[in-house]
């Protein structure tokens, strides 16, 4: 008999942005399974359940694993930091689950999003239209990202942007701001969140003109304000179009 499969967003990571259906899915579960980092981060208040990590870069092995360990009639939760549906282990669990023929039961569960957790840490940056756009080329073509981000800016929207930079991949970031510089003045706001919720949280807030001298890594999500984002005692909004 086959068991299930829970696909988990456990947001920033703090037990207190876990909701509750996650927390409990993750409780009942025989065997939790997720990148080393994400499963530290719930190791403090997961009792019971036996943790099963795995390094960057296994996403494909981490979810063929759970497969087969569901095969035997286990319950087994595979978590994402965020919504696993957003930049997470959701599709590919998905694809490999119906590439395997099998009829094992799925359930994704939602998580705050890097984008809304920076979003509120701000203060409501996100009031609008706005897009997430990832800049970490490992997935997707860079020239489309290049294509995404213009599109983006064509149609004024506020960007969030995940995995802005890393050791490695440095002129990405600056490629992006001067693109978008193109479009949006250089008095935009631009919002630096770093470690949202967690233990070494930063937050501040900048413009697109100075974004780039600031420290930036693949901690930090950035929110890019749009032709009506203000700074408001000292938290970024973005207008509505609500009349008072």
């Amino acid at each position: 008999m086959n068991g299930k499969i829970y696909i988990i967003g456990t947001g920033p990571g703090d037990k207190d942005f876990v909701i509750p259906k996650a927390l409990i899915s993750m409780q009942n579960s025989d065997i939790i399974v997720g990148y080393k980092t994400y499963i530290d981060l719930i190791r403090p208040f997961i009792t019971d359940v036996e943790l099963v990590s795995s390094g960057m870069k296994k996403e494909v092995d981490r979810c063929s694993e759970v497969l087969e360990i569901a095969k035997t009639g286990k319950t087994v939760s595979l978590i994402s930091s965020g919504d696993a549906g957003i930049y997470g282990m959701a599709g590919i669990m998905l694809e490999i689950v119906e590439k395997s023929g099998t009829d094992i039961e799925v359930e994704v569960v939602p998580g705050i999003s890097a984008a809304t957790s920076a979003g509120a840490l701000l203060g409501a940056p996100l009031m609008n239209d706005f897009v997430t756009l990832s800049l970490s080329d490992l997935m997707t073509p860079w020239e489309l990202i290049v294509k995404r981000i213009k599109a983006a800016c064509s149609g004024d929207f506020v960007m969030a942007l995940y995995n802005p930079k890393s050791k490695t991949r440095v002129k990405q970031l600056e490629i992006a701001i001067n693109t978008m510089l193109e479009y949006y003045k250089g008095d935009t706001p631009v919002g630096i969140v770093k470690h949202a919720m967690r233990e070494k949280q930063e937050v501040s807030i900048t413009t697109l003109d100075d974004v780039l001298n600031q420290d930036v890594d693949m901690f930090t999500t950035l929110v890019i304000g749009n032709s009506q984002t203000r700074v408001i005692n000292g938290k970024m909004v973005t207008k509505r179009g609500y009349t008072y």
